[in-house]
């Protein structure tokens, strides 16, 4: 299979390529040459299998330059450091909701599905091609830890991960920051994660550089971020009642778009769901998007909920590729509109599937209030933003993106309840190793030019 980028001005790639070079050098996004048909006959084939062997079998049909066995160890190796048993496990709490709890891995964070499967590729990329990488991201709280853990231990990799200073919670920070791996460097920004982002996407605009340092990109604009997302969709999908899978909503708590954007994806390759509604925080212009059709940035106001506190949701560029009708020459136009005001505004809006909702700091407390008292469940201030206003009509799955624990002042506030996981409490003796930089183009390459491996 082969993958091409969004803006249509730049080779088609393999997966392994595709995946190494993270955002096309056109600055657009990877995705499948042509989106691959999942059959009636493949879902009841996958019903049974674990989580796992259900990740290898989605998997195969994209990474086709690996060999088969390879890849089933790489994926295998991947989920052995989640606690849960079921790995995803669906938890029903009434008739009509279930909650998708994503937060057994090691970073407690839902990015850890993507993020130690890609850390493994790129073990196998450095072992395959005899040469070190040095991956870049940035974060506005979980992508960061997750990728840290995900490489820990590496050989020949380095890794750099932007964060915006005093905008992530403690404990997220301290995931970044107290690893004591020397290949790690959790920097330190002043200002947005948007504005961490938009220096990144320049830094790797630069080909000469990227090139020299063998970078890649560990956010969810890479390739190998959004595809295994897609598993646990098909997951949760195939562990419903069978009476309950043609009307299911999935309700995805999103800043970034990827999240969503990987379970849209499955529903466009043939797996029957529903709907899916973006729940978004006080930081709303995905919500704004889908009720007026303007895509426009933003303020960013911090909030309760930070790893959605983004204006610019960069894998909106792959829903809008679809929207647009695979028409990259229209990507770019609309693409480069944006960069240059700030806004986009489409005639003739069509939101599909999607719904969305907004909910503010104030309703964010009341929401984890009202679910422990409704149902003795306990949600981070994130996954809160997906019980506001669910359909009564759908069986609602609501992706539980982080474990409580790593917000315990909004527990303790909206329930009373100390919520605390041994992982968490042991980085509280740690010293913190991080490096504050401007979010500037120049200062990052710097930085990299002195510690890349």
């Amino acid at each position: 299979m082969k993958f091409i980028s969004t803006r249509g001005q730049t080779p088609a790639l393999g997966f392994s390529d595709a995946v190494a070079t993270g955002l096309a050098p056109d600055g657009g996004l990877y995705l499948p040459e042509s989106l691959p048909a999942i059959s009636s006959a493949d879902l009841a084939r996958w019903e049974k299998l674990g989580y796992a062997d259900l990740c290898f079998e989605f998997m195969r049909i994209f990474a086709t330059d690996i060999p088969v066995e390879e890849l089933r160890a790489i994926v295998a190796k991947s989920y052995t450091r989640f606690s849960h048993p079921e790995i995803a496990p669906l938890r029903r709490l009434d008739a009509r909701t279930h909650v998708l709890e994503l937060f057994h891995g090691p970073t407690l964070a839902f990015k850890d599905f993507a993020l130690q499967l890609l850390g493994n590729l790129y073990e196998r990329q450095c072992r395959v091609r005899r040469e070190s990488i040095n991956v870049l991201g940035a974060t506005s709280g979980d992508t960061g830890a997750a990728a840290i853990h995900g490489l820990l231990g590496k050989p020949g990799t380095g890794i750099f991960i932007l964060f915006p200073d005093g905008r992530v919670s403690p404990l997220q920070e301290r995931q970044m920051a107290c690893t004591g791996v020397d290949n790690v460097f959790a920097l330190a920004v002043d200002g947005t994660f948007d504005d961490a982002q938009a220096a990144l996407k320049e830094v790797f605009g630069d080909q000469a550089f990227r090139t020299g340092h063998r970078l890649s990109a560990v956010n969810s604009i890479n390739l190998a971020r959004v595809l295994p997302q897609c598993v646990y969709y098909l997951y949760a999908w195939l562990r419903l009642p069978a009476s309950e899978r043609g009307n299911v909503e999935f309700v995805v708590p999103t800043g970034n778009f990827g999240n969503v954007c990987a379970g849209w994806l499955l529903q466009q390759m043939g797996v029957p769901i529903a709907g899916f509604k973006v729940a978004t925080n006080q930081n709303d212009i995905l919500h704004r998007l889908f009720t007026t059709g303007e895509y426009r940035v933003g303020d960013v106001h911090p909030s309760l909920a930070p790893s959605m506190d983004i204006q610019v949701s960069s894998n909106f560029e792959r829903f809008l590729y679809y929207s647009l009708g695979c028409n990259q020459a229209r990507v770019r136009e609309v693409m480069q509109t944006f960069k240059a005001t700030g806004g986009y505004t489409f005639e003739n809006f069509d939101r599909g599937s999607f719904s969305s909702s907004r909910c503010t700091d104030g309703e964010i407390q009341g929401i984890i209030g009202r679910v422990y008292r409704e149902h003795g469940y306990v949600v981070d201030p994130h996954t809160a933003c997906g019980f506001k206003e669910l359909n009564p009509d759908r069986i609602s799955v609501v992706l539980a993106t982080a474990h409580p624990a790593k917000f315990p002042d909004a527990i303790r506030a909206a329930t009373g309840v100390e919520s605390t996981h041994p992982a968490l409490e042991a980085l509280k003796s740690l010293p913190i190793v991080k490096y504050r930089i401007k979010a500037t183009p120049t200062a990052i390459r710097t930085f990299i030019d002195q510690h890349a491996v």
